[in-house]
């Protein structure tokens, strides 16, 4: 699927995405990728994958690393969630977040940096 978004010079944006990538401003990412307004990082939870099975308080404390005030998780072709002692890292450092099917997460993350927010959205290909 396509998604197109106004220009916004600098700012990723998801451009598209089918079941084994993401295209962030035109270019196409494979694996799970971290993403911000300014920074894209590749390879992010390595052994995560749409179950949520192998996602680490570590891989999501990398969203604070970004300046995330918001963290959206796109957790493939259905909306997932992950054991709750999992989230105490971003409760404690007042990250909110939202757990989504992969299109509601890119869909919602471009609003959002469109409108200027600190949002950052970590997207897992299901395996």
């Amino acid at each position: 699927m396509k998604l197109y978004q106004d220009n916004h010079a600098n700012t990723n944006v998801i451009t598209g995405y089918g079941d084994d990538h993401v295209m962030i401003s035109k270019t196409r990412h494979e694996g799970n990728v971290l993403v911000s307004a300014g920074q894209v990082v590749n390879d992010w939870a390595p052994q995560a994958g749409g179950d949520l099975a192998g996602l680490s308080a570590e891989d999501l404390a990398r969203a604070a690393e970004l300046g995330a005030e918001i963290l959206i998780i796109g957790t493939g072709r259905r909306q997932r969630f992950p054991q709750p002692q999992l989230l105490r890292g971003l409760v404690e450092a007042r990250i909110g977040f939202e757990f989504m099917d992969f299109a509601a997460a890119c869909r919602t993350y471009n609003i959002l940096v469109a409108e200027g927010r600190a949002v950052v959205v970590g997207l897992l290909h299901e395996r």
